[in-house]
């Protein structure tokens, strides 16, 4: 058996094939972990979800922020962007089914020394807070309220943790640090228009998975979202959005001896062309 990590697919679905194919991946015994963003702004978001589902318990994902704009776009809490890739999904004849079992996945998963998530950890959270914090959103979006919470999902505020957040800006905080965070401050306040490399993070800012004192210091967290920062591999951080969808290559990781697998972008004309 082998656990393969999986960087940002976003409707890659010709390169995430390939990828299969190439680690031989058999889900009778192996098992495969996503980061989150299955779909959009690629050419077969619909085709991901059909195959990522059909693996069952074979396939771990974790929601990440495009996902979650599919859902609040489905369910009218959302309008569609330039660039956007949804259509098929939204008007496929198995909508509803593939949509419903999107909103049943996790936004965190922890097992053993390896925690899966779309974006990143705040640096005062533990992994188990973090984790009991991802199934308040998690409760929410499974529960007969979800288009309620959806219709409250966006904003950039509050843009730092605190214990006594209730309510929707308690489930937005927590949210936007699972799906959306790439930098903090050193208290943990998040900055969310910042998209490029590292050396340009504006001052006062850093990844937040090198804030001194992270308190997920002792776990290896596995993310995508940041397709400017790459691959990088460190002892508890794990990046794994290669930009696939721009022209880079869909990476996977076997997380029992950090080997890395890759597969070339098929074609990046439509999003560059965006």
């Amino acid at each position: 058996m082998a656990i393969y990590a999986v960087g940002d697919i976003q409707g890659c679905y010709t390169e995430l094939v390939q990828l299969l194919e190439k680690i031989r991946f058999d889900p009778a015994v192996d098992k495969l972990w996503l980061v989150g963003d299955l779909v959009n702004r690629g050419a077969d978001s619909l085709q991901v979800l059909r195959l990522v589902k059909s693996l069952g318990d074979a396939a771990i994902t974790v929601l990440g922020n495009h996902d979650l704009h599919l859902l609040a776009v489905a369910y009218g809490q959302g309008r569609l962007h330039r660039g956007d890739t949804l259509d098929e999904i939204l008007n496929a004849p198995d909508r509803e089914e593939l949509l419903t079992w999107l909103r049943h996945q996790r936004l965190l998963h922890v097992e053993g020394e390896f925690v899966l998530v779309h974006a990143g950890l705040l640096p005062g959270w533990t992994v188990a807070q973090a984790a009991g914090l991802a199934r308040e959103v998690e409760n929410a979006l499974q529960s007969a309220d979800y288009v309620d919470f959806l219709a409250h999902m966006y904003g950039n505020q509050p843009n730092a943790w605190d214990d006594t957040l209730t309510g929707y800006k308690r489930l937005r905080v927590i949210t936007n640090a699972l799906t959306r965070m790439r930098i903090c401050t050193e208290r943990g306040r998040m900055e969310f228009d910042f998209k490029a490399e590292q050396q340009n993070i504006p001052e006062g800012y850093r990844p937040w998975f090198d804030v001194a004192g992270r308190a997920s210091f002792n776990a290896t967290v596995i993310f995508g979202h940041w397709s400017a920062l790459g691959l990088m591999i460190k002892p508890n951080a794990v990046a794994l959005d290669t930009g696939c969808l721009w022209g880079g290559p869909l990476t996977a990781i076997r997380l029992d001896d950090r080997e890395i697998i890759q597969v070339d972008c098929a074609d990046s004309s439509v999003a560059k062309h965006w």
